[in-house]
């Protein structure tokens, strides 16, 4: 029974493990940071496979423990970050240079939101969930998530290099 559980588990994080990180990475805008986070939040949610394994969505459940246990990194102690514009990723073949810039102008605005703008924003555009989505994995109300993006975004498209761009036009997402 143990070793259907821990081989489920480990199927899960399998399938995950990229997702995750990279959400994680948009919440700390650091790569380590983004690893130790996702870590975290997996050796947490082994503890209560059982049961999350059968909520009706799992992913959901370990997205919202990334999301707390990026949240606690700030409560236990202030974190004094020092994050860079220099994107930690190399220029693939389909992608331009131009391309490439943006994602850093865009890593850079991300960085300088709070942590729960830059949640929402991160949730709500980049991991294409609904407002009500974003809510229940924060734990906040509609209302909130959908004036925490505003914000997000107008910041956003105050912060140099994104100020006449596409990329802040409300991102992947859009309503659902």
């Amino acid at each position: 029974m143990q070793a259907e559980q821990d081989e489920r588990f480990h199927d899960f994080v399998k399938a995950r493990w990229p997702q995750l990180v990279r959400t994680a990475f948009l919440l700390t805008g650091d790569v380590h940071h983004a690893e130790d986070l996702t870590q975290t939040a997996l050796a947490k949610a082994y503890r209560s496979w059982r049961r999350i394994s059968r909520a009706d969505n799992p992913d959901a459940y370990v997205r919202r423990m990334l999301v707390s246990c990026n949240s606690d990194r700030f409560r236990k102690r202030r974190v004094i970050e020092s994050l860079t514009a220099a994107v930690p990723e190399r220029l693939g073949r389909d992608e331009s240079a131009d391309r490439l810039e943006q994602r850093g102008f865009l890593l850079a605005g991300l960085a300088q939101l709070p942590p729960r703008q830059r949640a929402v924003v991160v949730l709500r555009y980049w991991e294409d969930l609904s407002e009500a989505e974003v809510a229940e994995v924060l734990g906040c109300s509609t209302g909130t998530v959908k004036s925490q993006a505003s914000k997000g975004l107008a910041k956003l498209r105050m912060h140099p290099g994104l100020a006449d761009s596409r990329t802040v036009s409300g991102g992947r997402g859009g309503s659902r």
